[in-house]
């Protein structure tokens, strides 16, 4: 696991809200639903995101806009255009003054609108919960990025626009998983870009040996690593490996699996049946006292507090 690997192991899309909308001009939509994340994908016409702060963008067909909350953004065939439908939490949707919502009328399965032959049709993918293993990318993020259909080809929009509008069985696990493909084409796109202000930590993996390390890191953490053994298996000496590391990643590699490791537990203590004492095992803790300590030491709080108690056998 790598990570951009690592932000879906977060908010990985599971059963996530996917909605195909149909609209013709006036339309205008207010989005208050505090999601972490949302793909928003054009399938044929135009329209416009507008950020709470920062630059607005007009979307063509083909374009791909990442939008990362829980800041509100409106989505609207033009920016002037007042906003006629409220997206609240849960995806409850109003009218602006709070009344139950007639503007938008459903015309298939997953499919809404103000009418079906409108010009322009998105496609919205939303991630409802914020894992804690992503955080690291997510806040690499700006509110909105876009990545424009001429910069990649990529088959995943059309593909998604004709699974969306299924109920075969097992269709919302097809969805899930073309929108975390989706996501992932768009990030590594974006980050790619020339001039692009990507984090130190994803540049270091074009490093032929701190790339490899960080790998490693990733892909077994509950190894008992120290610097020396990393540097083993890179072929490097411990000075030389810790201050390449430390100079492209940004902080030394012990540091960094720490971080890692407690952000993989913070998700993994949220599984069904999980226990602080496996959770442990799982990322590179000998007890479940030594992750509780480490733990509390990093977020504040200790991992029952963390998450549902009654879900946590001990």
């Amino acid at each position: 696991m790598d990570a951009v690997s690592g932000l879906l192991d977060g908010p990985r899309a599971r059963g996530a809200f996917l909605l195909r909308s149909i609209l013709t001009p006036p339309w205008s939509m207010l989005i208050r639903d505090e999601a972490p994340l949302t793909l928003v994908a054009v399938v044929r016409g135009d329209g416009w995101i507008v950020p709470e702060e920062g630059e607005s963008a007009r979307l063509t067909g083909g374009d791909v806009a990442i939008v990362r909350g829980p800041a509100p953004y409106t989505v609207a065939d033009d920016p002037a255009t007042a906003p006629q439908v409220v997206v609240h939490p849960g995806q409850r949707c109003t009218t602006p003054d709070g009344r139950e919502l007639f503007a938008m009328t459903r015309w298939g399965v997953r499919t809404w609108g103000n009418g079906p032959d409108g010009r322009t049709v998105l496609l919205t993918g939303t991630y409802p919960v914020r894992g804690t293993v992503g955080k690291r990318l997510l806040d690499a993020l700006p509110s909105l990025a876009v990545v424009r259909r001429e910069s990649w080809d990529t088959p995943l929009v059309p593909l998604l626009a004709a699974e969306i509008v299924k109920d075969d069985p097992g269709q919302e696990a097809v969805l899930d998983r073309l929108l975390d493909l989706l996501l992932i084409a768009a990030l590594r796109e974006w980050f790619a870009r020339p001039g692009a202000s990507a984090p130190a930590w994803y540049r270091a993996y074009a490093d032929p040996v701190v790339g490899r390390a960080l790998r490693m890191l990733h892909h077994d953490p509950a190894r008992p690593w120290t610097v020396a053994s990393l540097a083993a298996e890179v072929g490097m000496s411990r000075a030389a490996l810790a201050r390449r590391f430390t100079g492209l990643v940004g902080e030394p590699p012990m540091s960094y699996l720490t971080g890692w490791r407690l952000a993989l537990a913070a998700d993994l203590l949220r599984e069904p049946g999980a226990t602080v004492g496996a959770v442990a095992r799982r990322v590179g803790y000998g007890s479940s006292f030594a992750l509780s300590t480490a733990f509390k030491r990093r977020y504040g709080v200790s991992p029952r507090r963390h998450v549902d108690p009654v879900r946590l056998a001990g």
